[in-house]
């Protein structure tokens, strides 16, 4: 009965008729976050779990505009790239925390194949001079405003997105359902759970578009940050970032983070790779294939003590270190970001599936769940 309490004050909330949703020291807020052109109301929803830790999060795209984890000395800062209003958003953002669909990531030359059909997506990037489609197109699943309810579960925050993706959007088949589940644990972890069903065979490829800094957003470059993957292999690319159907060994190059390494100490190395993507910006292949929730990567920030595992069912990791950013992007504390001042750990299928027969397939067809997680697990050393 309580359950079903808390499920309908929560249905409530995303009506906004009531202002929050409380048990024990855990709550979800909403509060009004602004209008789109059309006259649309968009929410910022703040979920704080049992130790303080807070996460600010939009029905926009959405996008965890905040996120503010402790440090070794137990304070409190906000470890996420964004804005403090929505315009910024809408107006241009590089992807900032946001959920990039239906493809994240690129399929070349915005086309490809399916069940003897081809079909033409829109193109939005060219690298190298030669288009692809990235991330969704040009309105992905970032530019648009997704239902809300917020959840309170077990003294767990919550928030339920949901999104329908009609039938020819951006250029894909069918009608795609998908919902999208952000949970603030008490072990200070950020739980990304997605779920998606269609009425035609479409490619999906699903992730979450966060650039971190472990140091604070807006405290400068993140070089000195160690990362360690648990993954031996690469996908190259091309001059155009997409990769070449190959896999290669990382050990022995600048992409061998099976060893804590700080991102700066071999980016800017003589490597065709690093060249193509100026740093990194390439898939790493998980040594974990078998769907289940493992361990990924880890990421450490010694000036803070800051940790962040990544846990993930999916069996590809963009990693991806803020090389475009270029100081026109002015954050939340009024600083402009610049090179290298935040990076991405984009869990994933691989770029390009859908024209690669050699990778694991995306394709969802009818009577079929897309289903997968990721967990951002904070502490500090």
């Amino acid at each position: 009965m309580k359950n079903q309490l808390l499920r309908l004050l929560s249905l409530t909330l995303g009506l906004g008729l009531a202002s929050s949703l409380t048990a024990g020291t855990a709550s979800v807020t909403p509060a009004p976050f602004g209008k789109l052109k059309d006259g649309r109301e968009v929410k910022l929803y703040t979920l704080v779990n049992a130790n303080g830790v807070k996460a600010d999060i939009t029905n926009y795209g959405a996008i965890v505009v905040r996120l503010l984890v402790p440090d070794r000395a137990g304070k409190l800062d906000d470890v996420v790239l964004g804005y403090n209003k929505l315009d910024d958003y809408v107006a241009a953002t590089p992807y900032f925390g946001a959920i990039v669909g239906r493809y994240g990531n690129r399929i070349a030359h915005g086309k490809f194949t399916l069940d003897g059909k081809t079909y033409t997506l829109a193109t939005n990037n060219d690298p190298g001079k030669i288009p692809c489609h990235l991330h969704g197109g040009k309105v992905g699943f970032d530019k648009v405003l997704w239902t809300a309810e917020p959840l309170l579960e077990k003294n767990i925050p919550g928030l339920k997105l949901r999104y329908l993706s009609k039938d020819g959007e951006e250029g894909y088949p069918g009608n795609l359902d998908v919902t999208v589940h952000y949970w603030l644990g008490n072990d200070n972890s950020l739980k990304v759970e997605y779920l998606a069903t269609t009425d035609k065979a479409t490619p999906i490829n699903l992730t979450q578009h966060s650039y971190f800094n472990l140091k604070g957003e807006g405290n400068g470059n993140i070089l000195g940050h160690l990362l360690t993957f648990k993954a031996s292999k690469t996908t190259p690319v091309n001059i155009g970032l997409i990769p070449t159907g190959k896999f290669a060994p990382v050990a022995g190059t600048p992409f061998d983070f099976t060893k804590p390494h700080a991102i700066g100490e071999r980016v800017d190395a003589k490597d065709e790779q690093l060249k193509f993507g100026g740093g990194y910006d390439h898939n790493w292949v998980l040594d974990n294939q078998t769907g289940k929730l493992a361990l990924a990567a880890t990421v450490t920030e010694p000036t803070t003590g800051r940790q962040m595992e990544v846990w993930t069912t999916e069996p590809g990791l963009q990693f991806y270190c803020g090389n475009f950013l270029d100081g026109s992007n002015v954050g939340k504390r009024g600083k402009p970001y610049q090179f290298r001042h935040g990076f991405c750990l984009e869990t994933q299928h691989y770029p390009d599936s859908p024209n690669q027969p050699n990778f694991p397939s995306t394709i969802l067809r009818p009577g079929q769940k897309y289903q997968t997680t990721t967990i951002y697990k904070f502490s500090a050393k």
